[in-house]
């Protein structure tokens, strides 16, 4: 499976798209895979544009920084509103500088589950890799979920990073909306707050699942014969906090002992929740 993701993302195209020259209006949308990223595309989106619909994926209005070469997509563009806006899940270090960033934090258990249903889609079969051997293949070898969140914690308080905790946001999301829009430079009134809290709900991005399932990459992907046959390619799922709970117990503790080996030292937090409650 890792050689396959080595195959398909083409490294060199990727360097291409961390060579962006940012505006300063840009923003950047910056969360490891599967911790709410779609879901704060479409709240930028339907701020900058007042609830834009036309559209066939929702990385076409909002650029995948790392994927959009390999697609043929015009990064230094305009957009069809502005602040233009991006996707990217580089860290910090990784990611084009001088613009905005909205950064957003899940729990290490729930994106574990996340990825894996959604890799299971994509990468390979339903049934022929147990979540046990894919977290002890991926999410704990890489350790990429920790890094990355390693990479932007110190960044949290800059004025150019707002950083979110993907648990606050589904427990207040028109106050997360209100912040997003303040920090996009934008006021929107209380008829387009009401509005982008409609379409960033779960039910209606699952209404309109076909908006957000990186339908460009995958058409390429399953042209090119990189993706099986017949898979299941929906993003929106589920949309609840709480799913590393189903985890197998053994491997719940794993990931509590990783976040200790990786977080405890460096950001000083015994758990997730200690540093959601930090937030």
């Amino acid at each position: 499976m890792q050689a396959l993701q080595a195959r398909v993302f083409d490294q060199a195209l990727i360097a291409q798209g961390r060579a962006l020259q940012l505006r300063p209006t840009d923003v950047v949308i910056t969360p490891y895979g599967k911790s709410g990223t779609t879901w704060t595309q479409q709240i930028v989106h339907t701020l900058r544009t007042g609830g834009d619909l036309e559209l066939d994926d929702i990385s076409r209005v909002i650029p995948w920084i790392e994927m959009s070469p390999m697609l043929g997509i015009d990064l230094d563009a305009e957009q069809r509103a502005n602040p233009r806006a991006f996707k990217s899940h580089l860290p910090w270090g990784a990611v084009p500088k001088g613009g905005r960033y909205i950064n957003v934090v899940r729990s290490p258990a729930d994106v574990l589950v996340s990825n894996f249903k959604f890799m299971e889609g994509w990468f390979f079969e339903a049934g022929s890799i147990g979540i046990e051997e894919y977290a002890r293949a991926t999410f704990f070898k890489g350790r990429g979920y920790f890094a990355h969140l390693k990479s932007w914690w110190p960044r949290r308080n800059d004025p150019d990073v707002l950083f979110l905790a993907y648990e606050k946001m589904l427990e207040d999301s028109l106050e997360t909306i209100r912040r997003v829009a303040s920090f996009i430079g934008l006021s929107p009134g209380a008829e387009l707050l009401e509005r982008t809290q409609e379409y960033s709900s779960l039910p209606f991005m699952l209404e309109h699942k076909d908006l957000f399932d990186d339908a460009m990459l995958r058409s390429k992907l399953e042209n090119e014969g990189w993706l099986p046959v017949g898979s299941d390619s929906a993003k929106v799922r589920a949309g609840k906090a709480g799913a590393g709970r189903s985890l197998p117990e053994t491997l719940q503790e794993e990931v509590q002992a990783v976040w200790e080996e990786e977080m405890l030292e460096s950001a000083g937090f015994h758990s997730y929740q200690d540093l959601v409650e930090e937030l």
